[in-house]
């Protein structure tokens, strides 16, 4: 090694996530950096290369190396430049290629990490707009209820583990807090209580759920959805609660639960507790975001589609939604930093409107109007929409998209209470 370059890879592996490499890999690319002598970018990139072939269980950078090395140029600026564009294209083709699970699965979490779960009392305001409300997408105006910070489960891709720190926190004013909600009598709202954590996972630990179904009772003009990844629905099952809350479930493959949504409920389990809810009375709703792309998503979730069509009658569904992947920085560093295997940035980061990450235009028209399509039997029926979407994606998905956000927000809501009502009726 040379002497030389000691005190600078000190200097600048300190900055990057090389420490949380196995001792293999460190001695590996410390031994490539005083070689091709990295600075602090080149080294990041290879350290994160690494960190990322780890989780998605790929052949190891030093594999790679001893593979490409015949190609390299001998003198050192051109071997380090040749190098690492090789490395760049390779690491691009995973990302672009559709994922591949293993059938036994990767190793996953073994349990949770133990949280502490507390009641106290809190300045801060349960109520908001939807964070990524924009001009810049196609938005449906949704406000948000914060009854609960933080959340049992432990998806990959969920920006959750960002916000808020390992306790769990329920307000103890939440039954006056949601008293002191600003609303028009005269103007609908929706809100829902799935931004800071599951909204069911819980139960109705508190008395949360008591607090919000009165609350909804009190407001006919408000629609109260309950978003989950649980079958957690007991609280539903045994008590009665007004027409104008939903239950809705986050869907995906069997696969990526087992893989990427780490202690939530199977798919079959989320489908029956959505018919133990219908059978109420209750509505009910369905989100297919994220949709993942891997290896075997064109077939697995128009299946899901067509069970829940026959499981389920139009007439019980109040919206059916699609979205992407999408990523803000903090989450991609923090899955780094954690290193747990999967697969969920084996992807094309691709920058979205509002600076975060997620799959090409192209991939999402053709996941999204694959799963529209699959739907056909339903599409005059129940109402479809894009979660975080450009307008463009709107058009080339259902071949339309709604001139304002306040037009999107005014239109779900009417067929949403139009839906609600004729049931009442019938």
């Amino acid at each position: 090694m040379k002497t030389d370059y000691t005190d600078k890879f000190v200097k600048i592996s300190s900055n990057t996530a090389f420490l949380k490499l196995t001792q293999d890999h460190q001695e590996f690319i410390k031994k490539l950096a005083f070689e091709l002598r990295f600075t602090l970018q080149e080294l990041r990139q290879v350290v994160e290369t690494q960190r990322d072939l780890t989780m998605w269980s790929e052949p190891d950078v030093q594999s790679f190396y001893f593979s490409v090395t015949n190609k390299l140029p001998f003198e050192p600026v051109q071997r380090k430049k040749a190098f690492l564009s090789l490395l760049h294209s390779h690491i691009d083709g995973l990302r672009h290629a559709a994922k591949s699970y293993p059938k036994e699965g990767i190793n996953r979490p073994k349990k949770r990490e133990k949280s502490q779960i507390v009641q106290e009392k809190s300045e801060k305001k349960i109520y908001g707009q939807c964070p990524v409300a924009s001009p810049k997408t196609v938005c449906c105006n949704l406000r948000t209820i914060d009854a609960v910070e933080n959340c049992i489960f432990g998806c990959s891709y969920c920006t959750i583990q960002t916000f808020y720190s390992n306790r769990i926190t329920f307000d103890e004013d939440l039954h006056e807090k949601l008293q002191q909600i600003p609303l028009d009598p005269e103007k609908k709202y929706h809100f829902g209580t799935g931004q800071s954590s599951d909204s069911l996972a819980w139960g109705n630990r508190f008395n949360n759920l008591d607090a919000l179904c009165d609350w909804a009772r009190q407001n006919p003009n408000i629609l109260l959805e309950f978003k989950t990844k649980s079958d957690n629905v007991q609280f539903f099952l045994e008590h009665d609660v007004p027409s104008n809350i939903l239950c809705t479930w986050s869907l995906n493959p069997q696969i990526i639960i087992d893989n990427e949504e780490h202690f939530t409920a199977p798919l079959h389990k989320r489908i029956n507790a959505a018919r133990s809810v219908a059978d109420r009375g209750i509505k009910v709703g369905f989100h297919f975001h994220p949709m993942i792309y891997y290896d075997g998503w064109e077939e697995a979730y128009p299946a899901i589609a067509h069970k829940i069509q026959q499981r389920f009658s139009p007439e019980e569904i109040l919206f059916i939604s699609f979205g992407s992947v999408t990523f803000i920085k903090p989450v991609i560093k923090k899955i780094r930093n954690l290193g747990l295997p999967g697969k969920i940035l084996q992807m094309p980061l691709v920058p979205d409107p509002h600076g975060k990450y997620t799959y090409s235009d192209d991939l999402k028209v053709k996941m999204f109007s694959a799963q529209y399509e699959a739907f056909a039997p339903w599409q005059d029926k129940v109402f479809f929409y894009l979660c975080m979407e450009k307008a463009d994606i709107w058009q080339r998905t259902f071949g339309g998209y709604y001139e304002t956000n306040e037009i999107f927000e005014e239109t779900m809501l009417t067929a949403c209470f139009e839906k609600i009502e004729h049931c009442q009726l019938v």
